[in-house]
């Protein structure tokens, strides 16, 4: 009952976020949990003003938390559940609601704790993971950053977003989360628009280092590096970066919050997307010779 994977059949799907994002996850969970305090109500023989009495809220809060508008609080759960005589649903609600929650987390609360906390929290996911798909078209991807250029990109974060700057640290739990590169049974194709070789995050020669380091990187034996070249014909547009791990999750950055996908409807589009995106990549020699580019307009 401490769980989502407890839920009866009706509220199993509700592992899917509720914030307001671009992604059919949000409406589906919201109108499951919706639609689940709805059937307690009429189950009770309640209308919408008697359980909005007996909670102590007005009419039109019970309106919107029926139709998906409202997200409920875990002491909305509880208020509307005990209204309804179903106190045995509201262990189930409130745990439905808060994993649920987690998929979409704005990086303010992520960040709560210091940056270096995020970057061991993914440590297991990266070990747990075997096939790795990874599009970024603003950075480096973090498994590829060496601890300058990670360092430098931290600082800027912390001081956009008004934290305290363990960068530093934070470099460091990134390069260890980057291990998988040469541990484990790990398969990585990574792909990155060719402006973020031209980015300057930190000085020339951070860069410099970053730039020879993705030539190394390329000759490891289980990773496949796709530089996209800006020359070409575009068959998908540059999209937000994200990572596909396995067939089982899509994690998608935003300015503002980290998006976790798990619809597999919406995983079957990012590896759409990542297949067209890897079609117009160059690799080998040729990914090198974009590189070796960035690396002399460094000078």
């Amino acid at each position: 009952m401490g769980s989502a994977q407890a839920l009866s059949p009706r509220l199993t799907p509700v592992r899917r976020p509720l914030g307001a994002l671009p992604s059919s996850s949000v409406l589906a969970a919201r109108r499951l949990i919706a639609q689940r305090l709805r059937e307690l109500r009429l189950d009770a023989g309640l209308s919408a003003r008697a359980l909005a009495a007996a909670a102590g809220w007005h009419e039109s809060k019970s309106s919107r938390i029926e139709n998906a508008k409202t997200v409920p609080s875990d002491a909305d759960l509880r208020a509307w559940c005990g209204a309804c005589g179903a106190e045995g649903e509201i262990e189930e609600l409130i745990a439905a609601a808060r994993q649920a929650d987690e998929m979409y987390v704005e990086w303010r609360r992520v960040h709560r704790a210091g940056l270096r906390r995020t970057q061991e929290s993914g440590i297991a996911r990266y070990e747990a993971t075997r096939h790795f798909r990874v599009y970024c078209s603003h950075v480096v991807p973090g498994l590829l950053q060496t601890a300058d250029y990670a360092r430098a990109l931290l600082a800027s974060v912390a001081a956009f977003r008004g934290l305290p700057d363990d960068s530093e640290a934070a470099a460091e739990a990134r390069l260890t989360r980057s291990r998988v590169l040469h541990e484990g049974d790990h398969r990585f194709a990574i792909l990155m628009e060719e402006s973020v070789l031209h980015y300057r995050i930190g000085d020339a020669a951070i860069m410099a280092g970053q730039l020879d380091h993705l030539v190394a990187v390329m000759a490891l034996p289980r990773v496949s590096l796709g530089v996209i070249p800006q020359t070409e014909s575009r068959r998908l547009w540059p999209v937000e970066a994200f990572h596909i791990f396995d067939d089982t999750a899509v994690k998608v950055e935003l300015l503002t919050a980290s998006v976790n996908v798990i619809q597999p409807r919406e995983i079957a589009q990012y590896a759409k997307g990542f297949d067209e995106l890897a079609g117009m990549a160059r690799y080998g020699r040729h990914a090198q010779e974009l590189i070796t580019v960035a690396r002399q307009d460094l000078a």
